[in-house]
């Protein structure tokens, strides 16, 4: 059996938030609103710095600051030894995990990430996303391509595109974008959006100053076109594994379905205490009753 952990009311202002985001007025008042009238359903959670009467916040920004909205001097708190960086991680992780984060804070924990030296392979296993993608990133970020990184995110180029394009001399793209065009490669409204990328970093710069300067490299239609038939491939990928899922989910539900109404299923059932379904499947099950 393993120990509770421990909680202490800790004085707010000696908690660090480590890894600050912005949040819905909306929803923090909610929040806000629900503490006051319901109080605290569940502790924050804080790590103490070792010699200092002072605590790094691993997970609870919303509950801590809504705390002090409500001018409380004290909050419940689940202490855990852990370094200062082990909190940053954690409380990255947590925010990425637990909501529905934008695609610029997903690229703003990788560039974190990548910043306290963490490794492509590490940073991907942690925000969940493959290397590739966390690779291609990192290289936007680290070469101030902004305005090719919001692309990506806004689904108008793939990220494989955007190395391709960040990699290149302006002049190259262009070429590699006309004979990829004119052979009927790469789609039209993706050649024109490409473009449109291009031209508003010219006109208006990366959105990101950085000192270092680029290994630039020529670009080839070529290059441009199998950039585009991976991430095509990719993404058919995705939708046959998530075709194929769905086929055993709906195989499972009406089995489950089926065994259900079985009696004797049922008394087996009770007999190996087996009295409730999980929550996400007698969800299912729920909905298509009805």
């Amino acid at each position: 059996m393993t120990d509770a952990p421990e909680i202490r009311l800790i004085p707010v202002n000696q908690i660090t938030v480590l890894n600050p985001r912005a949040r819905n007025k909306r929803v923090f008042q909610e929040l806000v609103t629900s503490i006051e009238h319901l109080g605290l359903k569940k502790p924050i959670t804080v790590s103490p710095r070792p010699g200092r009467s002072r605590y790094d916040l691993v997970c609870g920004q919303g509950r801590l600051e809504a705390f002090i909205a409500l001018g409380q001097e004290q909050i419940p708190a689940v202490i855990v030894e852990a370094s200062e960086d082990d909190c940053f991680v954690m409380s990255l992780v947590e925010n990425l995990a637990r909501r529905q984060h934008t695609p610029l804070e997903l690229v703003r924990a990788i560039g974190m990430l990548r910043e306290r030296g963490y490794s492509i392979n590490e940073i991907a296993a942690k925000v969940d996303f493959s290397p590739e993608y966390v690779a291609a990133i990192c290289y936007l970020l680290e070469n101030g391509e902004e305005k090719l990184i919001s692309a990506v995110e806004r689904g108008v180029i793939p990220h494989t595109i955007a190395m391709e394009i960040a990699k290149a001399k302006e002049g190259d793209v262009q070429r590699a974008l006309a004979q990829a065009y004119e052979e009927k490669s790469i789609p039209g409204n993706q050649v024109l959006a490409i473009r449109q990328i291009i031209e508003q970093r010219n006109t208006s710069g990366k959105g990101i100053h950085k000192n270092g300067k680029l290994n630039r490299r020529p670009a080839t239609a070529g290059a441009l076109i199998r950039s585009l038939q991976r991430e095509t491939e990719r993404r058919q990928s995705f939708a046959r594994r998530a075709s194929l899922t769905r086929s055993r989910l709906v195989f499972v539900t009406n089995a489950l379905r089926h065994l259900l109404n079985e009696e004797r299923f049922q008394t087996l059932m009770k007999a190996e205490g087996l009295n409730t379904l999980p929550t996400a499947l007698a969800s299912r099950l729920s909905q298509e009753r009805s």
